[in-house]
């Protein structure tokens, strides 16, 4: 409301993207469920008369009405008898919202023998808190305009599924919320900044605050410092990375318990010595594992989870012998390819089939199961691949305290000095460029992703390398 806009990050391609499938999302919930509906309200009105031409549709008894507009101010909440209701919103302020479908149902309200309650449609697989929450608001809003107790929300969230909202468990939130809301409007000042990697990481603000939260040393970019850690700390005085290295262990302990204290104190200190830390705690000896071998193999998928798609199988062959490195990209130009990039995968990797085989989360893994039932391989094939495969994430996670404030490859890498060909992109915006070749058949979109699959693979093998000479030099 009071940021200057030009400070925003430019808009990503993947926001677009997620745009348009919430919109796809939607349509399909419509069509299901709701195909009925009638739309509140046109272009070129102003809030209040959007929210007056809902209010309408809701006095006719319509059965299912799109993209309605809930507002209450004073005047609303007055006319309402629920003291309950009244302490949720404070006086002075208008709240709108906007829940996507509001569907009519038996009761008494103001308009007659029916009442409504709000639908949200979410482009989640999940019912999130931040969801439910929002219905919450939603059913506080439709109790006051149409003078009932608060109605039941629903969640719509993909596939097509339907859940309710207890909203005797939101309630709570809601008004903590709404009172830090008039609380931050009222003294017309920014909240605090807690940088939360995936929720933030699409926001158009985000490098505004990241520049903030790096300037004040925030605990958020401590890795495992979640909302409620770091409330915790705050009541102990530990308001920054390097009071969190600094502040007696014991303290530390008595507030969040022994195990959880060693290992944030430990990672605050990595990142204030800017050095990495062999895990205190941690038996687990990967040398055996990491130790080189005359062939190995780097492996990264790009896959576009919309489609429930794995379109390109990364391998790069490391030949220690010979000292080459040769990138295999077996890639799916049209979705209907994906049973033959597997089977040509399958075929490189039993070319090697002594060489093991490195990558960097339980995604790898997985897929190889997936694809394997998918495409109905044998078990005598799958297995001793799976026996193969080396998970460098689990093994940096349950050794390594790393000076980076998130446990991604990226982060990973960029601090062992690899950095990427294209600077600046992510896999979601391969994502983006492969739903770009589909429609436009535009090559550089794929030579794009190739080349960032790549980099991918190298930056395993530059991982691997650095822990295994990082193993070599301590005792188990």
């Amino acid at each position: 409301m009071y940021g200057d806009p030009t400070q925003q990050d430019p808009e990503r391609d993947f926001l677009q993207k997620l745009r348009q499938e919430n919109k796809r999302h939607t349509a399909l919930v419509l069509n299901t469920f709701y195909p009925h509906y009638q739309q509140s309200h046109v272009s070129g009105l102003s809030w209040r008369e959007k929210a007056e031409a809902t209010e309408k549709l809701m006095q006719q008894g319509v059965d299912c009405i799109y993209k309605g507009i809930l507002m209450v101010d004073d005047t609303s909440q007055s006319n309402y008898c629920s003291e309950e209701s009244l302490s949720i919103f404070p006086l002075g302020y208008e709240y709108l919202g906007k829940p996507h479908l509001l569907i009519k149902q038996p009761g008494e309200s103001k308009f007659g023998n029916w009442s409504y309650y709000p639908v949200s449609i979410h482009l989640g697989r999940k019912a999130k808190p931040e969801y439910k929450l929002l219905g919450t608001f939603y059913a506080q809003l439709l109790a006051i305009i149409q003078q009932t107790t608060p109605p039941t929300p629903e969640l719509i969230v993909r596939p097509l599924k339907h859940s309710s909202v207890d909203i005797i468990q939101w309630l709570p939130k809601l008004q903590l919320v709404l009172d830090e809301c008039v609380t931050m409007l009222g003294a017309v000042q920014e909240p605090e900044v807690f940088i939360s990697r995936q929720r933030c990481n699409l926001c158009r603000w985000h490098g505004y605050c990241y520049k903030i939260a790096q300037s004040q040393q925030h605990l958020s970019l401590v890795p495992g410092v979640t909302p409620s850690r770091y409330q915790s700390l705050q009541e102990i005085g530990v308001h920054t990375t390097e009071s969190l290295a600094k502040t007696n262990l014991n303290t530390i302990e008595e507030q969040i318990g022994k195990n959880l204290a060693e290992k944030l104190q430990q990672q605050a200190r990595s990142l204030v010595h800017n050095r990495p830390i062999h895990h205190p705690q941690s038996q687990y000896n990967p040398s055996d594992a990491l130790s080189n071998q005359t062939v190995e193999l780097y492996f990264d998928i790009e896959a576009e989870p919309e489609r429930n798609l794995d379109y390109l199988l990364g391998v790069v062959v490391v030949n220690r012998l010979n000292q080459t490195q040769t990138f295999y990209p077996l890639l799916a130009e049209t979705p209907q390819e994906e049973g033959i990039i597997w089977q040509q995968f399958l075929e490189l990797v039993n070319r090697y089939d002594q060489a093991p085989i490195f990558h960097f989360s339980d995604y790898e893994k997985d897929t190889i199961q997936r694809l394997g039932n998918l495409y109905q391989t044998p078990d005598s094939q799958i297995k001793p691949l799976l026996s193969r495969l080396v998970d460098l994430h689990h093994c940096v996670t349950t050794s390594v305290i790393f000076p980076v404030e998130n446990y991604s490859l990226k982060s990973l890498a960029n601090w062992l000095g690899f950095h990427w060909r294209d600077a600046g992109i992510s896999g979601d915006q391969c994502v983006c460029w492969y739903d770009q070749w589909l429609t436009t058949g535009d090559r550089n979109c794929l030579a794009s992703i190739l080349r960032y699959n790549e980099d991918d693979c190298l930056a395993t093998l530059h991982l691997k390398n650095w822990l295994a000479e990082f193993f070599s030099k301590i005792e188990f």
